[in-house]
Parts: C-alpha cells; sequence; structure tokens
C-alpha cells in the first residue's frame, strides 16, 4: 500500500525533456517584465490555449468576473493608443498583443450556470452594491494574475502596466458601460536584449509574519 502512494520520479512529472519543469521555471523565478518586443506574432489559437488554462484558477464562488479582450490589430491599437500614458505608448503599441483585464459588472447573470447549488451568492450580490463591486474587482484582479502565469506557461512574455486612463479605455472599448477596464497587460516575445538588471525584492521576513 505504501508503495501505491509513492511520489511519482522527477522525470514522470517533468517528462524525458524536463519540459513541464522549464515551463514551471518560466512562471516565476527566471520570469521577467518585459517592455521591448521581438517581433512575433501572436495567433488566435495561442490566445484560447491561454483562456483554457487561465480560467482553471479559482475564484470566489466559481463567479468569474474578468473579461478579456485582446487587442492585436493596428486599428484597435490605434484606438488604445490616447488612453495610455506617454511612457507606456511605445511598448504597448509595438506588443504584439495588449491583454485588456476587464470586470463584468454583471458578472452575477453567469452565476447560476457557474454556481448552480445554491443561489444565495448571487441574491447577495444583487442586493449589495458595495458587496458586489468589491467581490468583483477583487476576483478580476485575481484572474488577471492567472492571465500572467499563465502566459508564461505557455511560452509568452509580459508586460502589465496600470499606466493609463481607465475612463478612456472604458469610453473606446466598454461603451455600453457592462465592462470596466482593471488593468493591461503586453503579450508577446520579449526582447532579452534590451532587460534592465532584475529589481530587489523583499525578504520573508521583511513582508511576511507566521502566527
Amino acid at each position: 500500500m505504501l508503495k501505491s502512494l509513492a511520489m511519482p520520479k522527477r522525470k514522470e512529472v517533468c517528462g524525458e525533456d524536463g519540459a513541464l519543469l522549464r515551463s514551471a521555471r518560466r512562471v516565476v523565478p527566471t520570469a521577467r517584465t518585459h517592455r521591448a518586443w521581438l517581433e512575433r506574432p501572436v495567433s488566435d489559437d495561442l490566445l484560447r490555449k491561454l483562456y483554457d488554462l487561465l480560467k482553471m484558477g479559482p475564484t470566489s464562488t466559481n463567479c468569474c468576473p474578468a473579461r478579456f479582450v485582446f487587442v492585436r490589430s493596428k486599428e484597435a491599437k490605434e484606438r488604445l493608443a490616447p488612453a495610455l500614458n506617454p511612457a507606456n505608448v511605445a511598448r504597448t503599441m509595438t506588443a504584439p498583443v495588449t491583454a485588456i483585464v476587464a470586470t463584468d459588472t454583471r458578472y452575477h447573470e453567469h452565476l447560476p450556470k457557474l454556481w448552480p447549488h445554491d443561489d444565495t451568492p448571487r441574491l447577495r450580490i444583487v442586493n449589495d452594491a458595495v458587496f458586489s463591486e468589491t467581490k468583483a474587482f477583487r476576483n478580476s484582479t485575481l484572474q488577471g494574475g492567472y492571465l500572467i502565469f499563465a502566459a508564461r506557461a505557455l511560452g509568452l512574455d509580459c508586460g502589465p502596466l496600470s499606466g493609463f486612463n481607465s475612463a478612456k479605455v472604458d469610453e473606446v472599448f466598454f461603451f455600453d458601460g457592462r465592462w470596466k477596464s482593471n488593468f493591461l497587460c503586453n503579450l508577446g516575445y520579449g526582447n532579452e536584449r534590451k532587460l534592465h538588471p532584475r529589481g530587489p525584492r523583499l525578504d520573508f521576513d521583511d513582508a511576511c509574519l507566521i502566527e
């Protein structure tokens, strides 16, 4: 019985070529925030794989309030450009794709499908606007984090940014008012030659408590 519970060998988890291990290393330890990009396109198929991976991350009551607009065409990029802070224009216009991570303000309408066994969360959202907004923003931000991790796992580089005018983005892309922009994330294949040295991070004792 103990043998049946034995941990799998490393090559059984990572494969003979270690592809899964290399993918895991891309997600955090060696991944960098990119601002310069190679002229290498990102396909529709890869964007669909990206969403299919990130959507599996957990959210409160499986509410899944995040929505994603993948801005890729020249015309769409030109519509986005006026909303960007000056420092972010070049790095965004040259990125193969810019993901607008947004929040669906009527996300509760999908709860009968996503949380079918209990209508209590939906009713509270409908009757408590502050709770609804807090829940939506918190969980869409969480899903935006999953986007970054999933993109890196699939071999893409990321350049998340918050230097933009969200009201302008919403006016251009979400004119009906239902979706609200949260943050942007450039996606593609970064030019490693233009990376700056990695910035420091806080040590455990500076950022964490165990109680």
